[in-house]
């Protein structure tokens, strides 16, 4: 072969690592700026009634979540797609030190919840959540962890940070033949999901719709098949589990599969 046809060749083959490897997105998730919004808080001492909600994670103790949690005001929740993120947040002391906590610990909550709008009421005056307002309905015990109760509402900073979760991505199979609906949770990394594909052994990648919350669905007929998935979440870096669920797999169970590294 021609020195100068040897030299494309390498160049061709170092271009084309490069490309995979910038498409990898290699490092973390290095979370964002200090911005500024504000907190209430609901769901009672213990959070109770903070489960459920508009990301579709149900038991927040059982998924792992706790009390450690916030709803999100129209402005952050992004119709669902912010479900998974996490945050953290301190009250701002230098425009309320009455009602602050000292120190100005900071919390760490992952979004699990939609605060809707009240267009009854005016943005400043319990419209709280109301569009253009960046606002946290943070679970009860979180926000008395930053202020006092009777503050009601509290001036807040906050930031995007890396979660970081015990274990891996969690995957819930719903659904019957003809529907297959997905619940992704436990992630980490920034947390939230954005693209979610299927694979069965008898097909290829297979895209799949958001439904609500981080749930996903596709009307392929999977039964009987290894299932595998791939998630990538909104920093475009994607994570890719092989076989996770086994060919005997039955609608309501849960599968664990690798997760962002943090």
């Amino acid at each position: 072969m021609p020195p100068a046809m040897k030299f494309l060749l390498c160049f061709a083959t170092v271009l084309c690592f490069l490309t995979s490897a910038q498409a990898r997105i290699p490092g973390v998730y290095a979370g964002g700026p200090w911005e500024t919004a504000h907190a209430t808080f609901y769901g009672g001492s213990d959070a109770s009634g903070t489960m459920g909600g508009a990301c579709g994670y149900g038991n927040l103790y059982s998924q792992g979540y706790g009390v450690n949690t916030a709803a999100l005001s129209t402005a952050l929740f992004n119709n669902g797609l912010s479900c998974g993120a996490c945050f953290e947040i301190k009250c701002d002391a230098a425009q309320d030190s009455k009602w602050c906590n000292p120190g100005s610990p900071s919390i760490l909550v992952t979004a699990t919840n939609f605060c809707p709008p009240n267009f009854a009421l005016p943005n400043d005056n319990g419209g709280w959540c109301n569009p253009p307002r960046t606002h946290f309905d943070l679970a009860m015990p979180m926000f008395l962890k930053i202020a006092q109760y009777r503050a009601g509402i509290v001036p807040v900073n906050f930031r995007r940070i890396a979660c970081r979760k015990q274990g891996g991505i969690r995957f819930t199979i719903n659904g019957f033949r003809y529907f297959n609906l997905v619940l992704v949770t436990n992630v980490a990394g920034a947390g939230d999901i954005v693209r979610v594909s299927i694979k069965g052994t008898n097909t290829q990648w297979i895209s799949m719709s958001r439904n609500w919350g981080q749930n996903w669905q596709s009307n392929a007929v999977l039964v009987g098949q290894a299932l595998s998935f791939r998630v990538t979440a909104s920093d475009r870096r994607t994570s890719t589990s092989i076989n996770v669920a086994p060919p005997h797999w039955q609608f309501g169970q849960t599968f664990t599969a690798k997760n962002f590294r943090v």
